[in-house]
């Protein structure tokens, strides 16, 4: 995905973690570890399975991707999902009926069952967004303690929408609170501008980032509310923002400005899930047990 407003071609997270690691993979998986956390990424190329009835093509790869990724974390004991991230191309395309993002959340949904893990009472924080081209992308990161998963008080439950928006409801939390030794990760999930379930603001780019900024704010309240220690701030936290139109990145960058200060933001051209929504911002924060008061993992 193209990055926006920066000289830089190609930017890349590097996740670093205290201790000695292993590394593992096959067949489109890769994974490496430690004795806390197991970060992993899959790629499948759809256009490699074929459909079986009542399926399609892209359903069946994000079902096929969640059930090797659910059986690596139990073979190897992280079996508490915090994150996750998902790229699929063509995210807002409809093929046999059916919006691919609703086709990815009907095979997610299938997998979670499958694998015996209840999708209404336990899901992680996570995005889904769209890409131009390329192969369906599932990155995780697991660790071998659950997290404390947190909603937004402005928005239903993900897994609670209507099926006006697909057969099968999306499977996230709006937020996954993890803990390692010494550290305490805040993973907050692709935010948009929705209030209860609807998109609000549509086709008002600027009215969308605030929305979705008053979105973060209230779940950062929720965090606050359920950790104590040093309160996770606007301005303190990482973000990534997804932005449909890229000629839309002054308007956006100067919402986000406007009430993040200046933390540090990338900014990425990517789809939406829903084709109302032209702005999507994640992000996360890592704070040591001497601000808990209440080594680990973290992002460079």
């Amino acid at each position: 995905m193209p990055l926006l407003g920066s000289d830089k071609g190609m930017v890349s997270d590097v996740w670093l973690a205290g201790g000695a690691c292993r590394s593992g993979g096959q067949n489109g998986l890769s994974y490496r570890y430690n004795g806390h956390v197991l970060f992993a990424v899959l790629t499948l190329d759809e256009h490699l399975l074929t459909a079986l009835a009542g399926s399609l093509p892209l359903q069946r790869a994000t079902e096929q991707a969640y059930e090797r990724l659910f059986r690596l974390l139990d073979e190897q004991g992280y079996p508490y999902l915090w994150r996750v991230w998902n790229y699929l191309a063509d995210i807002n395309v409809e093929e046999g009926g059916l919006e691919r993002y609703r086709q990815f959340n009907v095979g997610r949904q299938l997998a979670y069952e499958k694998c015996g893990r209840a999708v209404g009472g336990y899901a992680s924080a996570a995005c889904a967004l769209g890409t131009a081209a390329g192969p369906l992308t599932v990155a995780v990161m697991a660790g071998k303690t659950a997290p404390v998963l947190l909603e937004n008080p402005r928005q239903v439950r993900a897994c609670d929408y209507p099926s006006v928006y697909g057969p099968r409801s999306p499977v996230f939390s709006r937020a996954a609170l993890a803990k390692l030794p010494g550290q305490e990760l805040l993973f907050i999930s692709g935010t948009a501008s929705i209030v209860g379930h609807r998109t609000m603001h549509v086709g008002d780019v600027a009215a969308q980032t605030r929305e979705t900024l008053a979105n973060i704010a209230a779940v950062l309240q929720e965090a606050n509310r359920v950790a104590p220690g040093l309160p996770f701030t606007l301005s303190q936290l990482s973000y990534r923002t997804y932005i449909r139109h890229a000629a839309d990145l002054d308007a956006v960058r100067a919402e986000v400005q406007r009430q993040v200060g200046g933390a540090q933001v990338q900014y990425v051209q990517a789809d939406v899930c829903r084709s109302d929504l032209l702005v999507e911002i994640e992000a996360m924060a890592s704070r040591t047990a001497e601000q808990q008061d209440a080594a680990g993992v973290g992002v460079a």
